[in-house]
């Protein structure tokens, strides 16, 4: 391969909280006594432990030689990569105006929540669900319907009738779509985006679908936006999107929106514009535009081989070796959402024995009750494949 994905990186006293983690941020986390001799695997916060793409980068420096910072405004160049990238990852096709700048992909979701719902409004997601959701929808005062995703023929698929039940009994007006998912790492289809779109319209809901995951792939998966399925779905859909997760910049902050209805963009970007702080970073500005290039492109391709082959010898593993945990593959994302709810019962151990446990050996899990999942643990498998391999081998010889 062309570009690094075996080095250990040393994040330590680099701003990063995968291993740098005061007690008072981490709660509990914080207080695992390490046993001696295991050092930290950063398997939680879903950002990744290799080096970003060169080009990215290259572009910060290089803006970075003139010596002003001030007041500016949003490049033609970052639209253009935008659209270029879009078109060449989705097959569709994007306008400048169609796009806005968010903060955050949370930022976005909640502002869109205040144009089209008030507060105490229910809203249909998918459980397991993902945290922010949970702690940004609810601080905001909307109340979360979940309807689960069931396993069938093992993959994760949504359950129309829960879906609809849900949607007629809570008078739901809008729901939250999240492609791939978090945290099951499901692709939707686009038969079965088509099919929720269809029952969406059939109740005159609005959707948000979060797409930040949308560039990692795996084992050929293929993603398929949610707005591009149908008219209604053009019309009715606010997109998300960010190279945060793709390209792991989230500490530069920096996500944008794809809305086609410009009634709907109109007031989505007025709400975001309100705190008067959902402003771009010109540092960001700069990355996105050194992410979204050729190089990029193939920083990406190498970067789903790995995480694939990451992603392929952890669910094997787990089969082979750790006899009560199962796991569904995810299709993309690079995280595992781990069921342990037999190993639990079969050894009388309780998910807080078997959490902190990992952490005590220097697997720094995450727990997925959080993402409502009862017995669960879910994992980043981001990082080099000989800590994979460490990892995993920890697990088996000193937490199950």
């Amino acid at each position: 391969m062309k570009y690094d994905f075996t080095s250990i990186l040393e994040r330590y006293g680099h701003d990063a909280i995968a291993v740098d983690m005061p007690t008072d941020y981490m709660g509990n986390y914080g207080k695992v006594k390490r046993e001696e001799g295991f050092d930290v695997i950063p398997m939680w916060v879903a950002d990744m432990n290799f080096p970003v793409v060169p080009s990215i980068q290259e572009a910060i420096i290089a803006r970075t030689q003139h010596p002003t910072f001030g007041y500016y405004r949003t490049r033609d160049e970052y639209f253009q990569a935008i659209i270029e990238w879009q078109k060449q990852h989705n097959n569709v096709d994007v306008a400048r105006e169609n796009i806005g700048y968010e903060n955050g992909v949370l930022g976005g979701v909640v502002s869109a929540c205040n144009v089209l719902l008030s507060r105490g409004d229910n809203i249909l997601v998918h459980s397991p669900t993902y945290v922010g959701f949970t702690g940004a929808l609810g601080n905001n005062g909307y109340k979360l319907i979940h309807s689960p995703l069931v396993k069938e023929n093992g993959i994760w698929v949504m359950d129309f009738r829960d879906m609809e039940k849900k949607i007629v009994d809570n008078k739901i007006k809008l729901a939250i779509m999240c492609s791939p998912h978090n945290p099951s790492g499901r692709v939707w289809t686009k038969e079965e985006l088509t099919k929720a779109m269809a029952l969406f319209e059939k109740y005159g809901m609005y959707v948000i679908s979060d797409e930040i995951w949308s560039d990692i792939l795996l084992n050929g998966n293929v993603h398929t936006p949610t707005q591009s399925v149908s008219e209604y779905a053009r019309e009715h859909t606010v997109a998300l999107y960010a190279p945060s997760k793709t390209f792991s910049l989230a500490g530069l902050i920096g996500s944008y929106h794809i809305i086609y209805n410009q009634w709907l963009k109109d007031r989505v970007s007025k709400e975001s514009s309100l705190s008067h702080y959902n402003s771009q970073n010109v540092l960001s500005m700069y990355a996105l535009m050194g992410a979204y290039t050729p190089e990029g492109n193939q920083w990406l391709e190498e970067l789903k081989e790995v995480l694939s082959e990451n992603i392929n010898y952890a669910c094997d593993f787990i089969k082979n070796n750790l006899p009560g945990v199962d796991v569904v593959k995810p299709e993309g994302t690079y995280m595992l959402f781990i069921d342990c709810e037999k190993y639990c019962k079969d050894n009388n151990v309780t998910m807080d024995e078997l959490f902190y446990k990992g952490w005590q050996y220097g697997v720094y899990w995450q727990d997925g009750r959080a993402f409502h999942g009862r017995y669960n643990i879910r994992m980043n498998l981001a990082l080099p494949l000989s800590r994979v391999k460490e990892a995993f081998d920890r697990l088996r010889k000193y937490v199950f």
